[in-house]
C-alpha cells in the first residue's frame, strides 16, 4: 500500500480508514485539552497548585489501563462500530464535568474517569485489521494512528487560542474544553452511522471465550497470569499519590488498595478458569501462538507510547519553564513532538511492511529511542531553544515508529484475538505512561527523560528474546486455524 491510494475515496476500505483516524483524533484531541491549558487553569483558579496539576496528569492516564482492557473484551464481542460510538458518546459527560468543575475534587474525579476516552485507540487499531490486508497492515495501522496520535498536537496548537483568543476572560479554557467534548460526542454519532465492522458481515472473528485472552500452553497461561498484575497494580500508584494530596484518607487508600488487589486476583482467576478447560481438552497445534511475543510488545509498548503519554503531557510545561516562554508558545513548541505523528508513524508501520522482517525493524526502533531520550536528557536553559526541538522531533520519530512497528505485527498474531492483544498491550502503554508520571512527580526533566531512555534499552532487551517474527505477516489474508474455522462455521450458522 502506498500514501497515494489514501486519495482514493471510491475504495470502501479507505474512507473505513479515513472515518477511523477522525474518530480516533478526536478522542486524543479531548483526552490531552488540559495540558495546555495547565498554566491558564493555575493562574485563574485560585485553590489549584502545580502538584494538583501533576496528580491530574496521572489521573489522566489512570482508568484508560483497564479501560482498554475491557474494550478490548468488548471489541471481540460486539465489534469496533458499536463500541467506538458508544464510547465517544459517554466520554463527552465527564468532560463537560471537568470543564465547569469548581474545585479541585471535581476537577480529580472528571479527569479520572476522562481518562477511559484513551480507550478509542485499540478501538480503531481493531477497524483498521477488520479492513485491510496483513500485507497492508502495517502503513494502515501506522497511518491511522499516526493522524489520530495528531489529536494531542492539534489539541496543543488550538485549545490555548480558542481558550484565550476566541472566548477569552477567566473561563475560556473552560469552553475551550466544553467544546472538544461537543465535538467527540457529535462525531460519535455519525460514526455509528458511516461504517460497518469490515467489508463484509462475517469479517468480524468472535473468539471462543470472553472475559480473558485465550493462551497456548500451560506456560503461556502462567506467563499470561503474571502480566495482568501490573495492569491493575499500577493504579496503586494513584491511590498514593492521592492519599499523599489529601483526597484520600488512609483508610479510604487502604480501601482502595484491598479493591485493587481483589480486581487483579478475580482477572487471574478469570484467566485460569477461562484457560484450563481449552488446555486440558488440547489446543491444535494450527491454533497455537507465542504469548511471549504478546508479553514482548507489552514491554515495548509500556517504553514507546507510554512514554510519548507521559512527555506530551509534562513538554508544554517544560518549554515553558525552561525557556521562559509564554503557554501559547510553548504549546506550539511542545507540539513538535506529536507532530511528527502525522508521518512518522505510518513511515514505521510502511517500514515494517517492506523490509520483510518485522521483528529487526522493532528492534531499530526501540534502540533509537533510547538514544533519542538520552539527548533529551542533556537538555537545559543553556542549551538553544532550536536544538531542542531538534532533538525533540528525532527523538520522537523513533517513539512514533515504534508504534507503527508494534501494531504492524500485533494483528498477525492472533487474528481472532486482535482486539483483547490490542487492549492489553495499549494498556500497558498506559502503565508506561502512569509509572514514568509518577516518577516525573520526584526528579527534574532531565533526570526524567534518561530513565526513559533506560526503560527503552530495556524494552529492546526483551524484544530481543521474546519477540518472534509472526507467521504469514505479509501475505494476502491471515492465517486461519481449524479453530477460526469452525467459530467462522458456527457464526455464519
Amino acid at each position: 500500500m502506498h500514501a497515494k491510494e489514501l486519495l482514493e475515496m471510491e475504495r470502501r476500505e479507505i474512507r473505513a480508514l479515513h472515518y477511523t483516524w477522525i474518530a480516533f483524533f478526536l478522542t486524543f484531541y479531548v483526552w490531552f485539552n488540559m495540558a495546555p491549558l495547565a498554566t491558564s487553569m493555575l493562574q485563574t483558579e485560585s485553590y489549584l497548585t502545580s502538584d494538583h496539576i501533576k496528580l491530574f496528569l496521572i489521573a489522566n492516564v489512570a482508568l484508560t489501563i483497564p479501560g482498554r482492557v475491557v474494550v478490548g473484551m468488548a471489541l471481540d464481542r460486539f465489534g469496533p462500530r458499536r463500541v467506538f460510538s458508544i464510547l465517544m458518546v459517554v466520554m463527552a459527560i465527564p468532560t463537560w464535568f471537568f470543564a465547569f468543575g469548581t474545585s479541585a475534587m471535581q476537577l480529580f474525579v472528571a479527569r479520572l474517569f476522562m481518562s477511559i476516552v484513551g480507550a478509542g485507540f485499540v478501538v480503531g487499531i481493531h477497524m483498521t485489521a477488520l479492513w485491510f490486508k496483513p500485507k497492508d497492515i502495517g502503513f494502515a495501522e501506522g497511518f491511522y494512528a499516526g493522524w489520530g496520535n495528531f489529536g494531542s498536537a492539534a489539541a496543543a496548537i488550538t485549545i490555548p487560542t480558542v481558550a484565550l483568543q476566541f472566548f477569552g476572560g477567566d473561563d475560556g479554557w473552560r469552553w475551550a474544553i466544553a467544546l472538544s467534548g461537543l465535538l467527540m460526542a457529535i462525531y460519535g454519532v455519525a460514526y455509528w452511522f458511516l461504517i460497518t465492522d469490515g467489508p463484509t458481515e462475517d469479517t468480524h472473528k468472535k473468539s471462543r471465550k470472553s472475559g480473558a485472552l485465550e493462551v497456548s500452553s500451560w506456560r503461556d497461561l502462567w506467563l499470561y497470569c503474571l502480566f495482568t498484575i501490573p495492569l491493575y497494580g499500577i493504579l496503586g500508584v494513584l491511590v498514593y499519590r492521592t492519599k499523599n494530596m489529601g483526597f484520600l484518607s488512609e483508610t479510604g487508600a487502604w480501601a482502595f488498595y484491598l479493591l485493587i488487589a481483589a480486581v487483579v486476583i478475580y482477572q487471574i482467576y478469570k484467566a485460569i478458569s477461562v484457560n484450563a478447560p481449552m488446555l486440558k481438552a488440547g489446543i491444535p497445534e494450527d491454533d497455537k501462538y507465542p504469548f511471549k511475543s504478546v508479553a514482548a510488545l507489552n514491554v515495548s509498548y509500556f517504553a514507546n507510547f507510554g512514554a510519548e503519554l507521559a512527555v506530551v503531557s509534562m513538554l508544554p510545561m517544560f518549554f515553558a519553564a525552561t525557556w521562559k516562554l509564554d503557554p501559547t508558545v510553548a504549546g506550539l513548541v511542545a507540539s513538535t513532538f506529536a507532530f511528527v505523528n502525522l508521518w512518522a508513524r505510518p513511515l514505521g508501520g510502511y517500514i515494517s511492511d517492506r523490509v520483510g522482517n518485522r521483528r529487526l525493524v522493532m528492534l531499530i526502533y526501540m534502540f533509537g529511542i533510547g538514544i533519542g531520550f538520552g539527548l533529551m536528557g542533556l537538555l537545559n536553559a543553556e542549551w538553544p531553544l532550536f536544538i531542542a526541538v531538534v532533538f525533540t522531533i528525532l527523538c520522537s520519530v523513533f517513539v512514533q515508529g515504534a508504534e507503527g512497528a508494534t501494531f504492524g505485527i500485533i494483528p498477525s498474531i492472533k487474528r481472532r484475538l486482535t482486539g483483547q492483544i490490542s487492549g492489553m498491550a495499549g494498556a500497558y502503554g498506559n502503565v508506561g505512561a502512569v509509572f514514568y508520571l509518577f516518577v516525573y512527580t520526584f526528579v527534574e526533566p532531565s533526570q526524567f527523560f534518561l530513565i526513559i531512555a533506560a526503560g527503552a534499552f530495556i524494552a529492546w532487551m526483551v524484544c530481543f528474546f521474546w519477540l518472534k517474527e509472526p507467521e504469514d505477516a505479509f501475505g494476502e489474508d491471515y492465517k486461519m486455524s481449524s479453530v477460526d474455522l469452525q467459530i467462522a462455521k458456527e457464526y455464519n450458522g
